[in-house]
């Protein structure tokens, strides 16, 4: 037997997928509208009376209290019910950077809901940073967290609250938070200025304090075993500092920032040339950001973050004398580690923003053996975008209530035990377990959630446990909404 008909099998009998039919049609506009709403799922606080998805409840009210602070709201990251600040801090720039780029090819009421999803996040940023000197960086213990399979309803762990204080640094979480109150600007810009007035005079603060004081929040003695494992900043917060300078230089057009950029780029390894984007490492997303700086106004002192992202590009076509990027059997970018589609869905979205930037110069990229064009980086997006909504050898769309075969068995609290509307009685911390330990679907659908996705050899299992690919992230969606913002009105990109 062909080992395409074993899989076939193994799909049938041991998950109940049916790869019969690939998708010859992808519905880009019904992808987009579910990725934005996913985000109503993650919602901790007190939940509005427009909350769309209705198994969810209030969670975390008293989040802040120990501080005597308001710390409510703000998102729970993936499947637990723990809120980190330096992750949901990238979601909410990711989210604002594919309104600024793409939000204009939305329809109206999903660029609402995208800017809703925004707020949702910023509104709990502008409380992480209303203390002078402070910044509070994580509500939530993790080791306790995760020792429980609780709904967010019901959680009676410590809601232990991780704050920083000068002259303790925390660049990498404060630098990114200056990037999110900074992008969140712009994507506000328009519609509600004092907002955007708000976010930007908070964006500068925050960043001073992320400059004033150098280094990983995760570095701290009294932060560490909250943060590590889970959102230790492995790779230095060097890159923050950047990225946070090339968003308030973006939104706010200061002269200051880009000689930041100038000057510090060296001594903060803008030239490391390292090719990483997401949660932690912000390094190809900051060349890309700022070459638009070279291609549009002819910045040419910030010629090397081009140079990089040039380079960055290259590695990602196959054909490309300098590619090094994995790919699955199937086509999927692959990078080993957990949460993989977070890099598919953060590369995807890059190359999409990189086409515009080249587009608008009539610009091409030289890879030394040939000269790539904005449709061809275009084309590389699409097949990642494709492969996650379906067009895989799974057969599987990896977004969550999108087509007929989907995951079932998702890494999430909430959708995996019963809704506090179907079973208000108070479920404890180890309770849930059974639960946990089901075969059975998710009782429900959290709509719009994308899984960390196949292993290299584009097989999904759809087990509960095994985490890494089948929990939901906010960070690997948000980038997702950009990219989809963009096919769902160029479905056949040229």
């Amino acid at each position: 037997m062909r080992p395409s008909s074993l899989l076939f099998l193994y799909l049938i009998f041991f998950h109940g997928f049916s790869p019969l039919v690939e998708s010859s049609y992808l519905d880009y506009a019904d992808a987009l509208s579910k990725s934005i709403l996913f985000f109503e799922g993650q919602r901790s606080g007190f939940l509005p009376q427009d909350q769309r998805i209705g198994w969810r409840g209030n969670s975390g009210l008293s989040d802040g209290w120990m501080y005597n602070t308001d710390l409510t709201g703000g998102y729970y990251d993936a499947g637990d019910n723990v809120k980190f600040g330096f992750p949901m801090a990238f979601t909410t720039t990711m989210l604002a950077w594919s309104v600024i780029e793409f939000g204009d090819l939305m329809p109206p009421n999903e660029l609402r809901n995208a800017l809703v999803a925004i707020r949702w996040a910023t509104d709990y940023l502008l409380k992480t940073v209303s203390q002078p000197n402070r910044i509070f960086v994580q509500v939530g213990d993790p080791n306790i967290d995760h020792s429980c399979w609780e709904r967010p309803e019901d959680m009676d762990t410590a809601r232990s609250v991780y704050a920083v204080d000068a002259p303790n640094p925390a660049s990498d979480v404060a630098g990114e938070t200056a990037a999110a109150l900074a992008a969140s600007s712009m994507a506000f810009r328009s519609v509600d200025a004092g907002y955007a007035d708000t976010l930007l005079r908070n964006a500068v603060q925050v960043f001073q304090f992320a400059d004033n004081f150098r280094g990983a929040y995760s570095d701290n003695a009294h932060i560490r075993d909250g943060a590590c494992p889970f959102y230790c900043d492995f790779s230095g917060y060097q890159d923050e500092l950047l990225w946070g300078a090339a968003w308030l230089r973006r939104a706010s057009q200061d002269n200051s920032y880009l000689s930041y950029l100038e000057n510090n780029g060296k001594t903060l390894g803008a030239d490391d040339n390292i090719n990483e984007f997401g949660w932690d490492n912000k390094h190809a997303g900051l060349n890309v950001l700022v070459s638009k700086e070279v291609l549009d106004g002819n910045m040419y002192t910030l010629e090397s973050y081009k140079a990089s992202a040039d380079s960055f590009m290259c590695t990602l076509i196959p054909d490309s004398s300098s590619s090094h990027i994995e790919y699955t059997p199937g086509g999927l970018i692959y990078k080993p580690g957990g949460s993989n589609l977070q890099h598919a869905t953060t590369i995807s979205f890059m190359l999409l923003v990189y086409a515009k930037y080249l587009d608008r110069t009539s610009q091409t990229v030289n890879c030394g053996n040939e000269f790539v064009s904005p449709v061809l980086l275009r084309m590389q997006a699409k097949k990642q975008v494709d492969y996650i909504l379906g067009e895989n050898p799974m057969g599987l769309s990896y977004m969550v209530g999108y087509s007929n075969y989907f995951p079932q068995r998702i890494h999430h609290r909430g959708s995996s035990l019963p809704s506090v509307k179907d079973h208000p009685e108070f479920i404890a911390c180890k309770d849930g377990s059974i639960y946990f330990n089901s075969t059975n679907p998710n009782p429900n659908v959290l709509v719009g959630a994308i899984v960390g996705g196949p292993g290299e050899d584009d097989v999904y299992g759809d087990d509960r446990a095994d985490f890494r690919k089948s929990e939901p992230t906010t960070y690997i969606n948000a980038p997702f909404v950009g990219a989809l913002a963009y096919f769902a009105a160029n479905p056949n990109p040229s």
